[in-house]
């Protein structure tokens, strides 16, 4: 037994958060690193999926939209996700997917921002649809994208700036950004700031509410284990949802959605966020996952989020020959999220080896091999057995 072995048996006996793990449907006869793509499935969500379907569709039928709270499923889920992020109650509300409420944010942004302001600044490292729905909206609202790597947007801003796009943490590299500094350097500019969360909600404290942020977006079916294509999730400051306008608006933001009035009267809060009928199997299977959150602090999950990725590196270290990977993620604590991004020339082939081996991370084009740490479901002895089989596999 190597000494990083008795290490891990260690850190898992302290763990904090093991008991966890317990909440969710694993394979114990494997090491799943790829929650930063898709979660894994929380236990309780079959029987709640099933309650839905069999009692609440089945037998309640239209009445579930009273009685089993359908109707108010989005606001309400996005109360039990607003404290993830660091938002205070009333200001996420659930729905559509990310792209489509990255279109929402940005097209609003552009309008609140004013006249003059015809520049969307974008991260130039973005996740490609970020990129793609910001030069939609930019056509829609006569404005120019302006692509900029994260650590150059202060140089970028000026009085033509409408609002900045970035991701909190990047999809690639797993480098997380600085929320506080950079909102405070948009808004500084008479900008506003639209943040993609869909690799930090879950793993890291954000702190939009903290740290003033305009809007923000982001994905269920990661960190938060809600499913595969469970819906995202929108956030809208509360001092911003009078000026909120939607580039659709559907009858679920309307005023009096039953009204079925042939004009169009906004929703006075966050619920302008909406759009059209919810998604409410795949809204509610989230709801259920969301459960494994009680009694958890994000505190304590980037605490075991920054514990696993550095006994992973050490464990690299150790295994893995000298100059056979290359560390692309930050080493420095404030700047990463919890994933570990490692290079290597044969990357495509080496994860397909490592996954036969019962280890899944991912591959990311052209050469990068990709691991995301769920504290709530990963332990210390995982990480070690990922690291002894990555040396197997780069051989």
């Amino acid at each position: 037994m190597s000494e990083l072995t008795v290490t891990a048996q260690e850190l898992d006996a302290k763990d904090e958060l093991a008991a966890k793990r317990a909440e969710f449907v694993l394979d114990d006869g494997g090491v799943y690193l790829d929650g930063n793509s898709l979660g894994a499935l929380p236990a309780v969500v079959p029987e709640a999926v099933a309650d839905v379907v069999r009692r609440q569709w089945g037998e309640l039928r239209i009445r579930s939209w009273e009685e089993s709270g359908w109707w108010t499923a989005p606001e309400r889920i996005g109360d039990r996700i607003a404290p993830l992020i660091g938002a205070g109650p009333g200001q996420v509300v659930v729905g559509d997917s990310t792209s489509v409420n990255v279109f929402k944010a940005l097209v609003a942004a552009r309008r609140m921002a004013g006249a003059g302001r015809d520049e969307i600044v974008v991260d130039a490292t973005t996740f490609p649809t970020d990129g793609y729905i910001a030069e939609s909206a930019a056509r829609m609202t006569g404005c120019t994208v302006v692509p900029v790597r994260p650590s150059e947007i202060a140089g970028a801003l000026s009085a033509r700036t409408a609002a900045v796009l970035l991701n909190h943490v990047d999809y690639r590299s797993g480098r997380l950004h600085d929320l506080p500094a950079l909102t405070s350097a948009i808004h500084a500019a008479g900008a506003l700031a639209v943040w993609d969360l869909c690799h930090s909600a879950g793993a890291l404290p954000v702190g939009l509410d903290e740290h003033g942020v305009d809007l923000a977006v982001g994905c269920t079916y990661k960190y938060l284990n809600g499913g595969p294509g469970s819906p995202a999730y929108l956030y809208v400051r509360r001092n911003l949802q009078g000026e909120f306008d939607s580039p659709l608006p559907g009858w679920n933001s309307h005023a009096e959605p039953f009204g079925m009035s042939p004009s169009y009267e906004p929703a006075r809060d966050v619920v302008r966020g909406r759009v059209g009928t919810p998604d409410i199997l795949s809204m509610l299977a989230l709801e259920a996952a969301l459960g494994v959150w009680e009694g958890v602090s994000v505190e304590a999950v980037r605490a075991k989020s920054l514990a696993l990725t550095d006994f992973f590196l050490a464990c690299v270290e150790e295994y893995v020959p000298e100059g056979r990977v290359e560390c692309v993620t930050p080493r420095d604590h404030a700047e990463r999220g919890s994933q570990i991004a490692l290079r290597c020339d044969d990357a495509g082939d080496v994860m397909k080896r490592l996954v036969e081996r019962g280890v899944v991370g991912d591959f990311r084009y052209p050469d990068v091999l990709r691991f995301g740490f769920t504290p709530l479901y990963l332990g210390f002895a995982d990480v070690e057995r990922a690291a002894r089989e990555l040396r197997l596999a780069l051989k």
